[in-house]
């Protein structure tokens, strides 16, 4: 959960006052320099001004989905290379237009990376981050307001052992998404060949801000089917989510199988596949 460090950018989100007074959201980021210190020019190694970083990555390239009372601890990592080797790492994801308008931050949860030698000159460092959604009584997660669902920014910074600072705020970007949940239901069953077979569901996506989950509307999606025989599931049409994240289309009985929905998600909200359901066909 996130430390108190004032109400700033709360109000532009929509946080209520009664919630943030006493309990608000770390957005205090550090830069390179408050991070490590002064960077070292010693012996001959100025020449290399700053460590190369490459292969940063973030929770193995998955994008970062959460519910409504989701915690998650969840990986980030960098290889860096510099003639003196590696001393120290740091990353974070971080939300806003720039670093001096940060409204979403996810620091490390360790003050020093876990860098491993590979050679004399290069290290993997890996951090973890840990963080959950919601506005509760007695605090505020780190995805605080709904607006923080999207893109993030991926900072990195590496402290060689002699040497010039890295500092990256802009290394890559990552996905941070509300949880998306999806139903789908089949009906008549069981039901005679060449009839019409209804298929209705409803797609629902997380409020962090409510810790409940809300219909999403005006989404494409498709229908699919798979024959009892058939070891996969074929799309059958395109259908769309209509008020309170309803849906609902028609297609025709001809064998045995399980009918679903599937949503291939958006920037702020997860994919996510509905359970098949089974009509049997006479």
């Amino acid at each position: 959960m996130a430390a108190l460090s004032g109400a700033l950018a709360l109000s532009a989100l929509a946080v209520p006052a009664a919630q943030a007074d006493g309990q608000g959201v770390s957005i205090d980021k550090p830069s390179a320099q408050e991070r490590f210190g002064a960077s070292s020019a010693r012996s001959g190694f100025a020449a290399q001004a700053a460590p190369e970083v490459s292969n940063v990555t973030v929770n193995a390239g998955k994008a970062l989905v959460f519910g409504t009372t989701t915690v998650r601890t969840f990986e980030v990592s960098l290889t860096a290379s510099h003639p003196s080797g590696i001393l120290d790492a740091y990353m974070d994801l971080w939300h806003g237009s720039d670093v001096e308008n940060v409204d979403g931050y996810l620091p490390p949860n360790e003050e020093v990376a876990n860098c491993t030698p590979i050679s004399e000159t290069t290290s993997n460092c890996k951090q973890t981050i840990t963080a959950m959604p919601g506005l509760h009584d007695d605090y505020i997660g780190e995805l605080y307001a709904n607006a923080l669902a999207g893109t993030w920014h991926v900072s990195a910074y590496v402290w060689p052992n002699e040497g010039e600072t890295y500092e990256n705020d802009f290394f890559k970007t990552h996905k941070v998404q509300r949880l998306a949940k999806l139903t789908a239901d089949a009906a008549p069953e069981p039901v005679n060949a060449g009839q019409t077979i209804t298929v209705s569901g409803k797609l629902t996506r997380a409020d962090w801000e409510r810790g409940t989950y809300v219909g999403l509307s005006g989404q494409a999606l498709q229908l699919q089917f798979r024959g009892t025989d058939a070891s996969a599931y074929t799309t059958v049409k395109g259908v769309n989510s209509t008020t309170g994240g309803a849906v609902k289309t028609t297609t025709k009985a001809t064998v045995d199988g399980h009918h679903r929905f599937s949503f291939a998600g958006i920037s702020s909200t997860g994919k996510v596949t509905a359970t098949g359901d089974y009509v049997g066909v006479r």
